[in-house]
């Protein structure tokens, strides 16, 4: 912290800390004690944005934080610190210093209500990317969702209208929506994000993974581009608001970059198992030749050199990007060939390519949805306690649904009641459950917590006039029954 203050002190504000400290000393008393320096402390603010009416005397003070919990890894000692232990701090915590800041920062629900047109026919044939459902919400909201996402729990953040389909939405169609823009973001409509390479391998862990597109490094993003990850920030913000959880599928390496954690190795290995298997060999290949070899250096080398250009002749400066297309790792690496002397460089570049490969991409993320919500607490949340804040469990809880669920002129006890409920936890997939769920309530996850739900599950029975057995359910997706 030391080598940073430059940032925040100059000679008006060294000044005024020490009239601020004079005031608040009283110099009849002793030495200063252990609790006056704790005290004093605790008056320094602490505020996301400091009340600057306590700090009128003292104006440039109010903008000098004790422990910023915004600012990137390795810039700050202190909340390097607290954020190395961040798994230690309990959710419940967290969870709460969290709730708090997005109270303080939310817009009134009493402001005006944005309604959205989609065509969903358009969306069904998806010809073009700019057919589908994400991007039509993205033309429409992304220019004030900054604001207007910024909803208190189970808000409704739009209106949404389907052309030719004349709906009211009273929150179906609105979670309907949301559904078929997540289904949108893990598909190849979009040009955002395609099938981790263990997937589209069928290979090792992780298959049903989303990572970022890949585009040219040392090249500039489109602009549209960067606006629309930034727009999927900002729909993540907007489920940890309203707890109305977003149904993808990202790797743990994009979550850990939004809240400042180092991305691993092994983080990439996860969603691609082949991903350095190349210069691993080539690796333990060098090393048995200089553990075998009991020769002089000029053998060592002469062997090295041997080894190179008898099975490695056609590896030169450049890497294979997890789309498949191959970039330079240095200006004119396609020509630059593998040598022992230049091996440990290659082996270096090439490692920070992949560890870096999708990091402007998530950071565009990353500035969408911090502009939804407060930065600096949910850096202490992990990459895991983030993505079940944004997705919720990744299963569906059968048991937290039948506790929040109503009965009409029924009864749990009642035997078809309790058929229902044994086919639908024993008998159904994780993907049947969830397309029972959408089926029923427009969206496919349930809320993190018993406290998370807003309205009740209801079953009622099915009144028809003929025989029942041929009789399909019915279902009213705006009031969750069916």
């Amino acid at each position: 912290m030391v080598e940073t203050t430059h940032i925040h002190f100059n000679r008006t504000a060294d000044e005024q800390v020490t009239n601020f400290m004079n005031q608040s000393i009283n110099l009849d008393e002793n030495a200063l004690s252990r609790e006056f320096v704790i005290d004093f402390i605790e008056t320094l603010p602490a505020e996301s944005i400091p009340d600057s009416t306590k700090y009128n005397l003292f104006t440039y003070l109010c903008n000098i934080p004790s422990i910023d919990f915004s600012i990137p890894s390795g810039i700050g000692f202190i909340v390097d610190r607290i954020r190395s232990v961040r798994h230690c701090i309990l959710f419940v915590t967290k969870f709460e210093i969290f709730n708090e800041a997005l109270a303080k920062t939310a817009e009134s629900s009493e402001s005006s209500e944005v309604n959205i047109k989609f065509d969903i026919v358009k969306a069904s044939l998806a010809e073009h990317p700019e057919d589908t459902m994400f991007y039509q919400a993205y033309k429409q909201l992304y220019s004030d969702a900054s604001r207007t996402f910024r909803r208190n729990n189970d808000d409704q953040v739009w209106k949404a209208t389907y052309v030719g389909m004349f709906s009211d939405d009273q929150g179906g169609p609105y979670r309907d929506s949301v559904t078929r823009i997540c289904a949108d973001l893990c598909s190849t409509r979009l040009p955002l994000f395609i099938l981790c390479p263990n997937g589209r391998t069928n290979n090792g862990l992780n298959r049903d993974r989303w990572i970022p597109n890949v585009f040219p490094p040392n090249r500039f993003m489109p602009v549209d581009i960067k606006n629309q990850y930034r727009f999927v920030g900002q729909l993540m913000g907007m489920s940890i608001r309203t707890k109305h959880y977003l149904d993808i599928r990202f790797p743990t390496l994009l979550w850990k970059q939004l809240i400042h954690e180092d991305v691993t190795i092994e983080d990439i290995e996860a969603i691609d198992i082949s991903s350095f298997a190349i210069i691993n060999e080539m690796e333990e290949n060098m090393q048995k030749v200089k553990s075998l070899n009991e020769c002089n250096d000029g053998d060592l080398n002469s062997n090295c050199g041997y080894l190179f250009s008898s099975i490695m002749t056609e590896l030169t400066f450049d890497v294979v990007s997890s789309t498949g297309q191959t970039y330079e790792l240095i200006p004119g690496g396609f020509h630059i060939q593998i040598t022992t002397a230049n091996f440990e460089d290659y082996c270096m570049r090439y490692r920070q390519y992949r560890i870096n490969e999708f990091r402007r991409q998530i950071e565009f993320i990353r500035q969408g949805l911090y502009s939804v919500v407060p930065s600096a607490y949910l850096t202490l949340f992990t990459a895991h306690e983030l993505e079940e804040t944004v997705c919720g469990k990744g299963y569906i809880d059968i048991q937290m649904l039948k506790r929040h669920t109503d009965y009409q002129n029924d009864h749990e006890s009642s035997p078809h009641i309790q058929r229902f409920w044994s086919v639908l936890s024993e008998m159904f997939s994780e993907e049947q459950k969830k397309l029972f769920l959408i089926f029923v309530w427009g969206r496919s996850t349930l809320p993190y917590r018993d406290e998370d739900f807003s309205t009740n599950f209801e079953i009622t029975d099915l009144e028809t006039s003929g025989n029942v057995d041929e009789a399909l359910p019915s279902k009213f997706i705006s009031i969750n029954e069916l």
